[in-house]
């Protein structure tokens, strides 16, 4: 067994998770240790079976999705890492995904910020070809409820890339209605709950990621109050 593709796993390398990756690579690790933190490693196993299920869910495997899988292993582990991890993930590919199972461990193991971080991603897979299918949206937001994200996080989220005329308020997690004081109040919330700090945990690179959020609820907010004139 490529043992090395297991380092700097720790929670991930047990449960479904870690018996899709084994049954991927044709044997089982048995050592199974558990951390309360997520950790890039983790976290880049989790991605790579939630990738495998979003893609497969409007039956079809674009090439503009493999090529955002492939990048975002390498901007986040190395181009070393990544070939292998590819490899990998086109057996994951083959395999029928127990989405609740594996959504049912990161649930037990990743702390918020991670999870919105997890949710911004897949949607980003699923616009990597410019056309979010409908399947996509259902499977994300199955994805984000079995994993106990919030709704109003996960519509913030999804407002971020499913634009419509309320999509500024949405990211703030507001209606049209809202005030001028509680859509000053989102911002300042949402400003420091998505700030890039709070996922350095994972690594550096996570944290461009980050940004991307925080710098969209920024631009919603400064939409919103060019509007509104505030």
């Amino acid at each position: 067994m490529n043992k090395w593709l297991w380092g700097g796993l720790g929670w991930a390398i047990g449960g479904p998770i870690g018996a899709i990756m084994g049954y991927a690579l044709g044997s089982m690790s048995s050592q199974n240790q558990n951390y309360s933190k997520t950790r890039g490693g983790d976290f880049g196993a989790a991605m790579l079976v939630l990738f495998a299920a979003v893609m497969k869910a409007d039956d079809q495997l674009k090439k503009t999705e493999l090529e955002f899988v492939k990048k975002f292993f390498i901007e986040n582990f190395g181009a070393t890492y990544t070939k292998q991890r590819m490899e990998l993930f086109k057996k994951i590919l083959q395999q029928d995904i127990d989405v609740k199972s594996v959504c049912g461990q990161i649930n037990s193991h990743m702390d918020v910020h991670s999870k919105i971080q997890l949710v911004h991603i897949l949607f980003g897979l699923s616009k990597a070809d410019n056309n979010i299918h409908n399947n996509e949206i259902k499977i994300i937001s199955d994805i984000a409820t079995l994993i106990g994200l919030g709704q109003s996080d996960f519509n913030s989220v999804k407002a971020m890339f499913v634009e419509d005329t309320s999509s500024s308020y949405k990211i703030l997690g507001l209606n049209q209605q809202a005030t001028d004081s509680e859509i000053k109040l989102a911002y300042r919330n949402l400003a420091t709950k998505f700030h890039p700090d709070k996922v350095s945990h994972l690594g550096e690179e996570f944290t461009k990621i980050a940004e991307e959020k925080f710098k969209s609820i920024n631009d919603a907010y400064q939409k919103i109050k060019k509007e509104r004139n505030l």
